[in-house]
């Protein structure tokens, strides 16, 4: 049997979820060697703590101010699912002329998505975005400057917020690492919560676009409350009756 204390193992399970990006009840029970009971009781203490979100037969990580995960990571999971998302996000551009694309991988699929066949002007902060639609016909690029970070390959800092204070756009597709309707919009870096609210400030019209996951996840810094979008793109894993509840708090929930 295992001589680990309770506290201990919590911190092995922690440590194992964010390098993988999930663990799994039994697989934990026979590593750690105690029943998986022992194990569902831990990873009900890390959710009361904020650290993982428990699923159907396992748990994963909370991005927090301690934990990100990096765009890497990102860009190989729940990818069917982003898809979709992001196809369903680009068909909301509407007749906006000028748009802010986060950064993150869900943003970096609408830009891919977006028509190139009139004139768009479109705002970033993201590198990938930027290179994703330079080359793109009638699509005029703005980089915003600034620090960049190098696990999602942004810029930040007071020279990003103070370029992106210069504009207003039609329309911002923001990503969040986490969304409730409690604390709403939330990320871990303070300076990347900087330019999503800047960001939030400039748009005339707002989109949130993420995978189920981040509803209820609650990370460091809020940057925007539910309100202040017009609209939410997630998947059908995000069951009807919890968007039914956000859309109660203003915007339009589509679900695909």
């Amino acid at each position: 049997m295992s001589t680990r204390t309770a506290e201990e193992r919590q911190r092995e399970i922690v440590r194992a979820a964010r390098a993988t990006g999930a663990v799994d009840v039994s697989a934990l029970a026979a590593e750690l060697g105690v029943a998986k009971e022992t194990i569902r009781r831990d990873l009900r203490a890390l959710e009361d703590h904020g650290l993982v979100r428990r699923t159907h037969g396992g748990a994963y990580p909370v991005e927090s101010a301690g934990f990100e995960t990096t765009l890497e990571f990102r860009a190989t999971s729940h990818v069917p699912e982003k898809r979709r998302i992001a196809a369903a996000a680009a068909e909301l551009l509407g007749d906006a002329e000028t748009v802010f694309v986060d950064e993150g991988f869900t943003p970096q699929l609408i830009a891919e998505a977006l028509p190139t066949d009139r004139p768009l002007t479109v705002v970033t902060a993201s590198l990938p975005v930027a290179g994703a639609l330079v080359e793109a016909e009638n699509v005029s690029v703005l980089l915003l400057g600034g620090r960049v970070r190098p696990g999602t390959l942004a810029t930040v800092d007071h020279w990003t917020t103070k370029m992106l204070a210069g504009f207003v756009v039609d329309l911002a597709y923001i990503g969040a690492n986490g969304i409730s309707r409690e604390h709403g919009l939330t990320t871990p870096d303070p300076a990347v919560s900087e330019v999503k609210t800047q960001a939030v400030r400039a748009a005339r019209r707002t989109v949130f676009a993420g995978v189920h996951t981040k509803f209820g996840a609650v990370s460091f810094c809020r940057f925007a409350e539910i309100g202040a979008l017009e609209t939410i793109v997630t998947s059908t894993l995000l069951p009807a009756t919890e968007a039914h509840r956000y859309s109660l708090l203003g915007p339009q929930v589509i679900r695909v």
